[in-house]
């Protein structure tokens, strides 16, 4: 249920798009905002690079994008597609029919660069095999690889020269009578993707892929990614995302998706609030948030969990939560259950015992869930 009626402060009222598929993940209209991220293994090890779309899946992602650099990787492509689990994104550059063979491997998506796919004419080619096997595409504009002749007309690249390359090739598709599109206008500095998504966003109707591209390591780029996608999905824009780290593409999903439940935008695990810890603190705060983060990734059901330290705000955030733990003296502490005061609890069985609860709540929302469905059903 929405809250929004009694917290309009949190309200974020999306851009109105055209909604696509990408295989069958809608993207667009109001859709939930999908996740995506990209493989990282040589496309040719298809075992190495199923496995790694399996593990970013069970992380969350929505969509996942292989690189075709080669027709070697064309013809892996399509035993790839064949064994993932969601949509496979084909990203391709330079060389149009690679386009070509990964939308007849079966890529529910090709990711076409304008600044070097080629001309017109290939682009054309490219987009008449989307059409025939049912593949949606992502222009994808990149601020380190405009096309020359808008580096010669704006001088560098720039919000502006940006934004006219997107269009450029939104007018080709569409003249081409295609418009199952998205469109992406990725830079590496923060300032300059933020300004071209929101001329972008008031220039087209499309569904906007979001990205801070070559954001950095798993620390910094993080940090990029969350101030400017954070600040777009804020404003409403964006209908797919993808976090760009110099990390494992799992640490890419799970930032993507504890931004957008920062903002109330996509619900999925548990979301643990947590003090940074003090003097005050009556158990291990750290040590113990690291060890939870690990024992509950395998909760999928969307619920909260507060872990704090002492009494000065741990009954308050205890209240608007699922699960709480709140520190006390001599080696124990209090549990909440929806909101309310439980039972006290010694520190050296809480870990076991908070995980406990944490899968009983999730098993009683997800009864619950089936007893709304099965009455709507009715």
């Amino acid at each position: 249920m929405s809250l929004h009626a009694i917290r309009p402060w949190r309200q974020i009222d999306r851009r109105p798009s055209r909604r696509i598929m990408v295989g069958g993940v809608p993207v667009g209209g109001d859709a939930p905002i999908s996740v995506q991220t990209m493989t990282n293994t040589l496309t040719t090890d298809v075992k190495a690079t199923v496995g790694q779309v399996q593990r970013c899946a069970e992380a969350g992602a929505d969509i996942v994008r292989v690189s075709v650099p080669d027709e070697a990787s064309s013809k892996a492509l399509r035993e790839i597609v064949a064994e993932s689990p969601v949509p496979i994104v084909a990203d391709i550059h330079f060389h149009y029919r690679r386009g070509i063979e990964a939308a007849e491997a079966g890529a529910a998506c090709l990711r076409i660069n304008p600044g070097n796919i080629g001309s017109a004419d290939r682009v054309r080619e490219v987009i008449q095999a989307a059409r025939d096997h049912g593949c949606s595409i992502r222009i994808g504009v990149n601020a380190g690889s405009l096309e020359r002749h808008l580096l010669e007309k704006y001088g560098e690249p720039c919000p502006d020269a940006m934004i006219e390359s997107g269009l450029d090739h939104i007018r080709i598709l569409e003249d081409n009578d295609f418009r199952e599109y998205k469109i992406s206008c990725k830079a590496s500095d923060v300032f300059m993707a933020a300004a071209a998504y929101q001329g972008l966003a008031e220039a087209t109707d499309a569904p906007i892929h979001l990205g801070i591209t070559e954001a950095g390591g798993l620390t910094s780029g993080t940090i990029k990614s969350a101030i400017g996608l954070g600040n777009l999905l804020w404003m409403g824009i964006g209908d797919t995302i993808r976090v760009s780290l110099s990390a494992d593409p799992v640490e890419e999903v799970k930032v993507g998706f504890e931004i957008l439940k920062s903002l109330g935008l996509r619900h999925r695990g548990v979301n643990i609030i947590s003090c940074p810890s003090c003097a005050r603190q009556g158990f291990d705060v750290i040590k113990t948030v690291e060890t939870l983060e690990r024992r509950l990734e395998h909760i999928k059901t969307p619920m909260s969990l507060s872990i704090i330290g002492c009494v000065v705000n741990g009954p308050g955030e205890a209240l608007m939560t699922d699960v709480g733990f709140t520190g006390g003296g001599n080696g124990a502490g209090m549990v909440y259950l929806a909101g309310k005061q439980s039972h006290k609890l010694g520190n050296d069985a809480m870990v076991d015992h908070i995980v406990e609860q944490v899968e009983r709540r999730a098993e009683a929302i997800e009864a619950e869930r089936a007893r709304e469905a099965a009455t709507a059903a009715e």
